[in-house]
């Protein structure tokens, strides 16, 4: 008795709804799905980062060259010389991308030093460049920035979204193996009563048959159900075992202590309306901002295809200070200014039709990826019509297999004590038996396409119908 009730308080009882709760915080799958948003979360940081002004430190300290090279002397000729020179520089620059042209500006501020080394002595010089203004902008060029800042946003949410979907489709593998570990549990159950009740039985027919009230092909049967339960039950602990290491496995626990399952509570008696669920899962399901994105994906190569075909004009302007001495002090007394103007141009004249072939491809993908979008979106709504159509019919499905379950039920046990005053025989009593399990199992089979069905309509909508609202994620906290 102490054993028993040590073995209680050191079991762990688990209802649907808390084995799916521990499945999404800790389950392998959960800590995949996790890293995984963390990742399109970073990407989507870096993304906006690249749009803020961006400041860098270049130095170089110091070069130091020592070698023989050739000079022109006043008359004309070469000569080599041997030189020892060392360099040091840095360049401290503020750069800015502006996305809506694609172009950057930049704000920089140098110094160089120059040390020639000689036998009589160093030779010192500074160059300093306080302050340079520049901008860089392609005219007529492609501009991704422009993409991006529509692209990005949408994969983020995307990912969100997933990561949303991820969980659901945790909260499905974990009703499957909850209720895998729960069937086993009642089938082991079920074959230690029948183990049980048959031996009874053998025990009784045993006492019949020496009184002569029974036959003897009778008395073989009921031994025979009882091997057979105790076979049953042997392999229902194998059964039981293998889920329980499944259960245990997705779960990642790692208790010693025993594991019961609670049989889920009554459904939710929910009829989901086919326009608010294809409402919800237009405006929810991450498919949805994957097709978009997609979209424009495909226009983005169409725009980048057709500026690659096309005149274009590089603009590149500076405007700065500067000032050369022999001490640091003088390189920033008067500075100088500077300027310089770039214009490039390029004008594609003859590629034999490369450029050309470029936009038709870029171009047909596009109407091949909206026809596959268009006709993905069919099929998606295709299928909400269908599974809300079959959630729809499981509630019914459930409460007709519960009553089933209750009616067997009580038809064995009538025909047990039916058989216990000789009125049946022992096939009735099979038959009651064999159907009696079979309503179980049946009610269980229900019960669990039922509550996948739920989590299954979660999945494909996003959406709470319990609760009337959409299915949402703490991301503070990930």
């Amino acid at each position: 008795m102490l054993a028993d009730t040590a073995a209680a308080s050191d079991s762990r009882f688990l209802t649907l709804e808390e084995v799916i709760k521990i499945a999404r915080e800790q389950s392998p799958d959960a800590m995949v799905a996790r890293h995984r948003y963390r990742g399109n979360y970073w990407q989507y940081r870096t993304f906006r980062a690249g749009y803020l002004p961006n400041l860098r430190f270049d130095a170089t300290i110091p070069n130091l060259n020592r070698s023989i090279s050739s000079i022109t002397l006043p008359d004309g000729s070469d000569t080599f010389i041997r030189r020892s020179l060392a360099t040091s520089s840095g360049n401290l620059s503020l750069n800015q991308t502006i996305g809506l042209t694609g172009g950057q500006i930049f704000v920089s501020s140098g110094l160089q030093r120059i040390d020639l080394i000689r036998d009589d002595g160093n030779e010192v010089s500074y160059l300093a460049t306080p302050v340079n203004i520049g901008y860089r902008q392609p005219i007529f060029a492609y501009n991704p920035y422009k993409w991006e800042r529509q692209i990005e946003p949408i994969r983020y949410e995307e990912a969100r979204r997933e990561y949303i979907e991820n969980l659901e489709e945790i909260s499905i593998r974990a009703t499957n193996v909850f209720f895998d570990l729960l069937l086993a549990q009642i089938n082991k159950e079920i074959n230690e009563i029948n183990l049980s009740s048959n031996d009874t039985l053998y025990q009784i027919s045993q006492g019949r048959y020496e009184l002569g009230r029974i036959a003897e092909n009778e008395l073989l049967q009921m031994e025979l159900n009882l091997l057979n339960s105790e076979a049953a039950l042997e392999q229902s602990y194998i059964d039981y075992e293998a889920a329980m290491f499944r259960f245990r496995s997705f779960l990642a626990l790692d208790e010693v202590r025993n594991i019961e399952l609670v049989p889920p509570a009554e459904p939710h008696n929910i009829r989901v309306d086919v326009g608010v669920a294809l409402a919800e899962a237009r405006k929810n399901r991450a498919a949805m901002l994957a097709r978009q994105r997609q979209q424009l994906e495909a226009e983005s190569r169409v725009d980048q295809a057709r500026a690659e075909n096309r005149f274009n004009v590089n603009l590149f302007a500076v405007y700065g200070l500067t000032q050369s001495a022999e001490e640091f002090g003088d390189a920033y007394r008067n500075p100088m200014d500077q300027q310089q103007l770039t214009v490039g141009v390029q004008i594609p004249i003859l590629d034999w039709g490369v450029s050309k072939g470029r936009v038709r491809m870029a171009e047909s993908n596009r109407e091949l990826v909206n026809t596959t979008v268009n006709q993905a979106l069919v099929d998606f709504e295709q299928e909400v019509f269908l599974r809300v159509m079959e959630f729809n019919m499981l509630d019914n499905q459930l409460e007709i297999a519960k009553k089933a379950d209750v009616i067997a039920e009580k038809r064995y046990e009538v025909t047990r004590q039916r058989f216990l005053i000789g009125r049946v025989d022992i096939i009735e009593l099979n038959l009651a038996l064999e159907e009696k399990d079979r309503a179980k199992q049946r009610y269980l089979a229900a019960l669990r396409n039922y509550w996948r069905g739920f989590y299954e309509m979660r999945l494909l909508t996003l959406y709470d119908f319990a609760n009337d609202r959409p299915v949402s994620v703490d991301f503070s906290n990930i």
